[in-house]
């Protein structure tokens, strides 16, 4: 089910109906229509899994298909820019070029956004846009910062007699894609499913903080970055996503909750703290977020 609340900027809760149609705080946080956007946003209609739900942990989609939970509607604006990014694009598919087409198979489905003649005269090519952080872009790029001795040593303070370094960057590190290397090759076998053929594949990822500093020490200096995505062989493709599906199926049916996300699917906690909508009706995620405020208080 998808979400059925907000959640003002002083805490309380409300149902999103109840929000658009009078707001109880003095002015409302956000314009009306773009909360009435964000309304729409979060429920998309589509009840059996898509790509993106069996790519999250299996906890999390199974929590967000059958447990009411609440949404900061200034959290969902990111989503929003992306879903404008990919109408802009919709208007401009003239020519040899498919855009945002829902094909489904006997597992999943998915939305591709642009196929066809997209980068040169080659057809087929496959394309995904994505509006992101400098963060995730630096991973996805393979930088990393290295700490390297200046040469020099700090004369007086704390740091006495210490040697001293500086961070720089590194441009070979592991390019960490997987997630959407998983989500853009499961398109292309949707595609080719239907007969389309796809030889190449790329993610068109634009930065929604690239004009601040800490982009730049992050070696992030463009807006958009045009990001090729590998062939990963069908066999481990289907075996991933017929698990992933049986999963959440099996969950759905006896109404129990499946085991707790992987650590990456978690981000190593930091989705259940603070990016997970459902955490806060998964016993895992109230664990998590409980031992955080004791260390704060």
């Amino acid at each position: 089910m998808p979400a059925t609340k907000f959640i003002c900027p002083n805490g309380t809760r409300i149902p999103i109906e109840d929000c658009l149609k009078f707001c109880p705080q003095k002015e409302r946080c956000l314009f009306l229509p773009t909360l009435r956007a964000i309304a729409i946003s979060v429920d998309r209609g589509i009840k059996e899994p898509t790509v993106t739900e069996l790519i999250s942990g299996v906890r999390e989609t199974y929590l967000k298909k059958t447990t009411e939970y609440a949404v900061v509607p200034q959290s969902v604006l990111y989503a929003l820019h992306g879903q404008a990014v990919h109408t802009i694009h919709e208007g401009f598919t003239q020519g040899d070029i498919l855009s945002e087409i829902r094909l489904k198979d006997k597992i999943t489905s998915g939305k591709f956004d642009l196929y066809g003649k997209i980068l040169d005269e080659e057809e087929g090519v496959l394309g995904d846009l994505k509006v992101t952080s400098s963060f995730k872009l630096m991973k996805a790029l393979g930088i990393y910062k290295v700490r390297v001795a200046t040469g020099g040593i700090y004369k007086t303070g704390l740091k006495k007699g210490q040697m001293k370094y500086h961070n720089e960057l590194r441009y070979d590190g592991v390019k960490h894609v997987l997630d959407w290397g998983i989500q853009l090759n499961y398109y292309r076998m949707l595609l080719e499913k239907e007969g389309f053929e796809v030889q190449r594949m790329f993610i068109q990822a634009m930065c929604r903080d690239n004009n601040l500093r800490i982009a730049a020490e992050r070696g992030i200096d463009q807006s958009v970055y045009i990001i090729p995505i590998k062939k990963i062989g069908n066999h481990w493709m289907e075996r991933y996503f017929t698990k992933k599906a049986a999963l959440l199926q099996s969950a759905m049916q006896m109404k129990k909750l499946p085991p707790i996300c992987s650590s990456k699917e978690r981000w190593h906690d930091r989705k259940c703290l603070d990016y997970c909508d459902a955490g806060e009706n998964c016993p895992y995620g109230q664990r998590v977020r409980l031992a955080k405020e004791k260390q704060v208080s």
